[in-house]
């Protein structure tokens, strides 16, 4: 197990440290995986398309360019994700269904919670870098997520 302090520690100079905008809601507080991205604002489908997918231990980073008008996720993804194999899930926005997302079993970040879904117009791009929170979010690159924050390597460190 990993600790993002101990990986500053050992590794600041290789490392991308994201700025403290995120709070924890999934019931895994601690988890890390090789990064895949959707860019979308205001628009789920693809995260749904990236989550239906096996997540072979990645991290889904979803940047909803930080709107906290509707939610990215909700309880239905959060659980697809968990079922797929999915370690972890950021997102740049909001998600719904809190109290549920708390008890599966996946790591989910994010800025807050809104009860308002979002549109379904299949808009956005897939593995593309994003940057929010002053860092980029690769795919292929790893991030590393706990109780003190993210922390992005361009390899895997743990």
């Amino acid at each position: 197990m990993f600790k993002t302090a101990d990986l500053c520690d050992d590794h600041s100079d290789s490392l991308s440290i994201a700025q403290p905008l995120f709070q924890d809601y999934g019931k895994n507080i601690s988890f890390s995986g090789e990064i895949s991205t959707v860019k979308c604002f205001e628009d789920n489908s693809l995260v749904r398309k990236q989550l239906e997918q096996s997540g072979n231990g990645r991290v889904l980073v979803v940047d909803g360019g930080g709107s906290t008008r509707c939610a990215m996720v909700g309880d239905i993804l959060v659980q697809m994700g968990a079922d797929n194999g999915w370690s972890g899930i950021i997102v740049y926005g909001c998600i719904r269904d809190s109290g549920v997302i708390a008890t599966i079993d996946l790591g989910v970040k994010a800025m807050g919670t809104m009860p308002l879904k979002s549109v379904k117009k299949g808009e956005g791009e897939i593995d593309i870098p994003v940057h929010f929170a002053d860092v980029d979010f690769i795919p292929g690159q790893f991030a590393y997520a706990d109780e003190d924050g993210i922390v992005l390597s361009p390899g895997k460190l743990v």
